[in-house]
């Protein structure tokens, strides 16, 4: 076992680890943090085995904009950030179906390979990588940027009541102004 093994090792156990923490927490803002623990250790997985454009590329889109989105909306619209009483739920039949689909992809990927190695292909270069995404994959990302623009600016509707409503008029029960 190689140094790089062990890492990779390590990083594993750090991005499980602080998975299992995101879904288990009961506060969103601790929740938000270990996924950026989370995303780091993913992102260091990716040092290690050298794709390096991979890596800084996961720092940038996932930690540093959907991280900082999710909470910058958490936070716009004042939603309660500790646990709820009235919102909590037993977590046993999550635990089950999520013991069970694990174990079900488990015994796929061990019936699928049997163990055997995998021929890897040809290492790719930043430029095939660039004509790939803005090639064939800019119009999703465009998508994906203006859904999360909106779900911003949804989020800062939700969060101000006074966006939207009459000129200073309070709001009657009935909606009307």
């Amino acid at each position: 076992m190689t140094g790089a093994d062990v890492l990779l090792l390590a990083l594993g156990a750090v991005a499980v680890g602080a998975g299992f923490l995101v879904v288990t927490t009961a506060h969103i803002v601790r929740a938000g943090l270990y996924l950026v623990a989370c995303l780091g250790a993913v992102a260091g997985s990716y040092l290690v085995l050298a794709a390096e454009l991979v890596a800084w590329v996961q720092v940038l889109i996932y930690v540093g904009a959907v991280v900082v989105l999710l909470l910058f909306a958490v936070m716009l619209t004042r939603a309660p950030i500790g646990a709820a009483d009235d919102l909590d739920r037993p977590g046993w039949p999550a635990a089950v179906i999520g013991g069970g689909a694990g174990l079900g992809l488990a015994a796929l990927f061990v019936d699928a390979y049997r163990w055997s190695s995998v021929e890897l292909p040809a290492a790719g270069t930043a430029e095939r990588l660039g004509t790939a995404v803005f090639g064939s994959w800019v119009l999703p990302f465009e998508v994906l940027s203006v859904l999360l623009l909106s779900a911003l600016i949804g989020a800062i509707v939700l969060s101000r009541p006074d966006v939207g409503a009459s000129s200073g008029a309070p709001l009657e029960p009935g909606g009307r102004g």
